[in-house]
């Protein structure tokens, strides 16, 4: 199995990013890592790359469909590195998806429709990026899971988030249809998070067009890009499912021991389902039907 760096597939594999959507999986530990390939892969993502730190390979059964490159996506700067560079090199019609091991996207009507199609509708719309909600996912039993991750006792929070207008310093004033949105773990237990990576919204789909960048918190640097709708109308948002907060929360020596137990009386079972997504309000179809 060949593992390359970033630079070398830049040279050499341009063509792979002319059609898309394109994935991109960084990877930070081997926890979970075959199931966020698998699940992407059905999604309907072509090609798909993992980013792999030293001492992490790629599993067997995906030698011949996830591209396999050699970069540390826990070094400081190096996920936006990364897509940044992704984005100079592709053609300006190439959407691009990014998370990390342990999440996994959900958009609406997912059971038969693939992200390519959503995508091909939100072309139609004008609209060049997709708005997404981080939603945490955690163990029921720590007992039995004290990783805090658990993909087949997985729950989530059905209720505690809430959503701010973005202010703009600059300006002195809020930013039009921008949001910074909170909840989950991230909120039941910030007293653990640093302020600054309290938000739950990431933009996590966008579309390659000249001058585009991917920010440090998760923003693009084209503001009409960061928005959740058009001036119009909603349109369509999707979700990540993520451990990424629980698995940091058991990890980190603090906050292990102040956390014996994620649930709390607004816990409930995830479906593995976009309708559950839907029914509780962290993704809506927009104008899709």
């Amino acid at each position: 199995m060949t593992v390359q760096p970033l630079s070398h597939f830049l040279t050499q594999n341009r063509a792979l990013l002319a059609k898309g959507p394109v994935a991109l999986i960084f990877v930070e530990d081997e926890v979970e890592l075959s199931s966020t390939l698998r699940h992407h892969l059905a999604a309907g993502f072509r090609p798909v790359l993992a980013f792999l730190p030293d001492g992490i390979d790629l599993p067997e059964e995906f030698a011949h469909s996830v591209h396999a490159i050699r970069h540390d996506a826990r070094a400081e700067g190096a996920v936006t590195n990364a897509v940044n560079a992704l984005l100079e090199t592709a053609p300006h019609t190439t959407w691009f998806y990014y998370c990390y091991n342990g999440e996994y996207l959900f958009h609406p009507f997912a059971k038969t429709r693939s992200v390519a199609e959503m995508l091909t509708f939100h072309t139609e719309e004008r609209r060049s990026a997709m708005f997404c909600t981080v939603v945490d996912l955690y163990a029921g039993d720590l007992g039995r899971a004290p990783s805090g991750v658990s993909v087949d006792d997985a729950m989530l929070d059905a209720a505690g988030y809430y959503a701010l207008a973005r202010w703009d310093e600059q300006a002195g004033a809020e930013k039009e249809r921008q949001i910074d949105l909170f909840g989950g773990l991230k909120w039941r237990f910030e007293e653990h998070i640093p302020w600054t990576r309290r938000r739950i919204d990431r933009i996590a789909l966008f579309r390659a067009e000249p001058g585009l960048k991917l920010l440090p918190d998760h923003r693009l640097s084209i503001e009409e890009l960061n928005t959740y709708a058009c001036p119009w109308h909603n349109n369509v948002t999707a979700a990540i499912a993520s451990f990424r907060t629980a698995k940091a929360l058991r990890r980190n020596p603090a906050s292990k021991h102040a956390v014996n137990s994620f649930v709390w009386s607004r816990s409930t079972r995830f479906e593995w389902s976009s309708q559950q997504l839907m029914d509780l309000g962290l993704m809506e179809p927009g104008q899709w039907f």
